[in-house]
């Protein structure tokens, strides 16, 4: 019985430490308590999709089952089979959500906004997003701005 307690013991940390490195890495599956398949019962959501695509492909289970089966919604599943046909397994891995690139501070604005600080230090925010309003038409928050300019070191509201 002691053995029994002490391995429990070193199998729970490891578990949790897989999940706060799942969760990390954005591969944690939300929710595991939607995997009605028998031997699966894991929190890897990239090993899910796998799982997944495997009892489609290879064991003939209809994606709607699958779906059921494994938790996953049928456009995830679809999502995911292009995504393995198209990079291999590592197309399985999660991917960095939201905008790739800054789309209304491109370098133009942020060139504008230095000349403007540079010539005007004690400009506050929201002047300087009326002057970027219109001059490039692009509506921005005072916030960003001043994030932006900050970064620079030159901006001191």
């Amino acid at each position: 019985m002691r053995w029994n307690l002490l391995y429990i013991r070193k199998c729970v940390p490891a578990n949790q430490k897989k999940i706060k490195t799942l969760r990390s890495s954005g591969a944690l599956n939300r929710h595991p308590e939607k995997v009605r398949h028998p031997l699966f019962t894991e929190h890897d959501l990239v090993q899910l999709k796998y799982e997944t695509l495997r009892a489609v492909q290879l064991d003939g289970h209809p994606i709607a089952q699958a779906a059921l089966d494994f938790g996953l919604s049928r456009p995830t599943i679809y999502e995911a089979r292009a995504s393995l046909r198209q990079a291999g397994v590592e197309g399985l891995l999660p991917q960095k959500r939201g905008p790739k690139k800054a789309r209304k501070l491109t370098p133009e604005v942020r060139r504008y906004l230095e000349e403007l600080v540079g010539s005007e230090p004690d400009l506050q925010a929201v002047v300087l997003v009326q002057r970027v309003r219109t001059r490039f038409g692009i509506v921005l928050h005072p916030r960003t701005v001043e994030k932006a300019v900050r970064k620079k070191g030159r901006y001191r509201p």
